[in-house]
């Protein structure tokens, strides 16, 4: 097929075509006698992949590491390159939310006072900057796609601070008190030893991890589990999704600063009268959790797991969800 063919048959100019070949994602072979390009079916079901990755919104550099992954590696590849894209529409959409949350406050602010006091003001955008650099600052600094191989065996050998390992992921369940037929996220979720525990008592479980080869050994283990690439400051879900928010070993990872914006984004995607709990050695940040999540009308209780690993389970109550101090 010539250019003009493919463009007509795919509803697209040859100029844009013409832009895929300049940027390496296409190379048509040229006739012997004429030069012109000829288009195979290959060159067909690879502008429309590429097409189609322009859709999900991906850069054209970002398509080309994403081709290049799906022709060396298979499927696997491209869908962690579509992960990856999710996540980082995820954060995009968070900021943007911010943004009108933060002009949603001036309006009010102006409404009632006729003003805008320059400190209130200032406060806003403020908060709004923080966040904005939190979800920026977060990186993969542990190794957990390196670490991932091993996972199951150093916490089996108690190896890394996994100390009382299975007796907290047991009493996480225990504590939430799972319905057969109710939605869970566990965030971290890892090789997925803690969702595996909902999943036995009929719940539907989601789980979400930073890193692509502990999702993929998760997957492996426990079909069942819808997995997506994401962290704590960026849950891929949109709101109010699910009954129970849980997370083991995972949360003592976050800054100080982190924190409170990983709390944010667990009650924004728990349905109102969910369930969080947090396990994990939290140190200095206990009481701070606990005073977090009762001034968001939250029932909290802190379990003693052994001297230093700890448990915080917190209950919102349904009719004062929205308030906030």
């Amino acid at each position: 097929m010539r250019i003009k063919e493919v463009a007509d048959r795919l509803n697209m100019t040859t100029r844009t075509i013409r832009l895929y070949e300049e940027k390496g994602l296409l190379t048509p072979a040229k006739s012997r006698t004429n030069r012109y390009r000829e288009f195979t079916e290959q060159d067909v079901w690879r502008i429309q992949a590429i097409l189609s990755l322009r859709e999900a919104g991906m850069n054209l550099a970002d398509i080309g590491g994403a081709l290049a992954h799906w022709e060396k590696s298979g499927a696997e590849e491209l869908r962690h390159s579509l992960e990856l894209q999710r996540a980082s529409l995820m954060e995009q959409w968070l900021e943007l939310k911010m943004v009108i949350e933060t002009t949603e406050g001036m309006i009010a602010t102006l409404d009632e006072e006729k003003t805008l006091p320059l400190e209130r003001i200032f406060g806003l955008a403020e908060q709004s900057r923080r966040m904005k650099r939190q979800r920026g600052k977060w990186t993969d600094k542990w190794g957990f796609d390196r670490l991932a191989s091993t996972h199951d065996e150093r916490v089996n050998a108690r190896l890394d601070g996994y100390e009382d390992y299975e007796e907290l992921l047991g009493r996480i369940v225990e504590c939430v008190k799972p319905a057969g037929g109710e939605h869970g996220l566990d965030i971290g979720t890892g090789t997925g030893n803690l969702a595996a525990g909902f999943l036995e008592a009929g719940c539907r479980m989601s789980g979400v991890d930073q890193s692509k080869e502990m999702l993929k050994l998760c997957r492996s283990k426990h079909p069942a589990l819808e997995t997506k690439v994401g962290n704590f400051l960026a849950l891929p879900y949109l709101e109010k999704q699910f009954d129970f928010v849980v997370t083991s070993f995972a949360f003592r990872h976050l800054t100080s600063d982190q924190q409170p914006l990983a709390l944010e984004e667990m009650l924004r995607v728990l349905k109102p009268g969910g369930r969080l709990c947090i396990g994990d050695k939290l140190g200095e940040d206990e009481q701070r959790l606990v005073l977090w999540l009762v001034k968001r009308n939250f029932r909290t209780r802190v379990h003693r797991v052994n001297d230093t690993l700890r448990m915080i389970t917190a209950t919102q109550s349904e009719e004062t969800d929205d308030a906030r101090p």
